[in-house]
């Protein structure tokens, strides 16, 4: 997206660059990627960079509200509110089109976000390894303002260990060898020296947790938690009794999962602006819009795209039952701002905040980028085009 950059890199592109790339992520993670990885980063300019950390710091002041657990307090489904929240998501992501103004301009527009850990091991690893391998100028920045590597894995440190030692915090998932973002799981393990733990592996004495390896007995006093509790009820059948974890542990939650609830899609009618497409709750809306064609209809309680209507019609808004569980939100174009070898694509770029018990404020901390020739963005989508995928934005401070 900036035009001279973009023009020298996609001269100078050479294939073998990139499959050393590839090379050196399954080679340095010990895992190979599960998902479609771009051949390019993602240039974002100074003036939309800018843009970017404004709406961010609009949507952290929502999140700041001292009401804010009380207008999310339908966000939890029932049974699903766990007991021993904290006070602050450690983990808030939010994800942003790239569209053009009506002067085009290059502008964000909210697309969702999630008070839940995205990939800080392998986005470190990506951006590294696009600089190495890639055409990547000086002067580009894929970490927060002021952030170095020194300082990013510190910072990752105190908000995933926190206080506790390291041997008793685990990076908590649900048959982590099954799941596409393994490799930033193998990622997070080599930085912190966390072990990945199964939810299968856990085990219960009283209000303590532990899980064995290697014939010792391990206690667990803090957990980064990746667990989606549909991935858990969906797979629970390939574990043997998991425990259920909406009991009250002594143990701290990194993030507790009840923010995974209140930071997410539940939020969006609640956030205003002109990078904030229009929403609503489905079953606050008087009269559905005549162009509905124009709006998305989303789930609120579903990951990874599931469940969204693209170009939702009035039978489809008639056949749901649970309208209090749905939001209609405008539709956004996102625009073919890349300019690649083999057509333009559309980019989203992740926005990837920390907060750690130790500061007043949130701190963002990398960024993810996917690119995309198609109607979805996500990198499950998009498999037989090239120049798409997960990526890693350098902005220009």
């Amino acid at each position: 997206m900036i035009p001279d950059i973009r023009l020298a890199y996609n001269q100078s592109y050479a294939p073998a660059s990139y499959k050393a790339l590839l090379q050196e992520l399954g080679t340095v993670s010990g895992v190979e990627p599960a998902f479609r990885v771009a051949e390019t980063p993602v240039f974002v300019p100074r003036e939309l960079t800018q843009r970017l950390l404004e709406a961010g710091e609009a949507i952290l002041q929502v999140i700041a509200r001292p009401d804010f657990k009380s207008i999310t307090a339908g966000a939890i489904p029932k049974g699903y509110n766990v007991p021993g929240e904290n006070t602050r998501a450690q983990f808030i992501i939010i994800d942003f089109a790239v569209t053009r103004d009506e002067n085009g301009g290059l502008a964000p527009k909210l697309i969702e976000l999630q008070g839940f850990p995205s990939l800080f091991g392998f986005q470190e690893l990506l951006a590294a390894a696009y600089r190495r391998h890639t055409n990547v100028p000086s002067g580009l920045e894929n970490l927060g303002n002021g952030l170095n590597t020194t300082s990013y894995h510190e910072l990752l440190r105190r908000t995933i260990v926190g206080s506790k030692p390291a041997e008793e915090t685990i990076l908590l998932e649900v048959l982590p060898l099954q799941q596409k973002t393994l490799i930033d799981f193998a990622c997070t393990e080599a930085m912190l020296g966390i072990p990945v733990v199964c939810v299968s592996e856990l085990k219960q004495s009283g209000r303590q947790l532990y899980f064995e390896r290697e014939g010792k007995k391990r206690p667990v006093s803090r957990i980064y938690n990746r667990v989606i509790f549909e991935d858990l009820e969906r797979l629970r059948a390939q574990m043997v009794n998991p425990i259920d974890l909406r009991q009250d542990f002594d143990v701290e939650w990194a993030p507790h999962p009840n923010w995974y609830y209140r930071i997410s899609k539940y939020l969006l009618p609640h956030i205003h602006g002109p990078f904030a497409p229009r929403a609503w709750f489905l079953d606050e809306i008087p009269v559905l819009p005549q162009q509905l064609d124009q709006y998305v209809l989303k789930p609120l309680f579903s990951f990874a795209g599931q469940g969204v209507v693209i170009d939702p019609t009035p039978e489809d808004v008639a056949k749901i039952t649970d309208p209090g569980n749905w939001i209609l939100q405008e539709k956004v174009a996102y625009a073919p701002a890349v300019e690649t070898p083999t057509g333009p694509a559309k980019c989203e770029i992740r926005l990837m905040y920390c907060w750690p018990d130790d500061v007043p404020a949130p701190i963002l901390a990398h960024n993810l980028a996917r690119l995309s020739k198609g109607k979805m963005i996500g990198v499950s989508y998009n498999q037989e085009q090239d120049w798409v995928g997960g990526s890693s934005a350098f902005f220009e401070y």
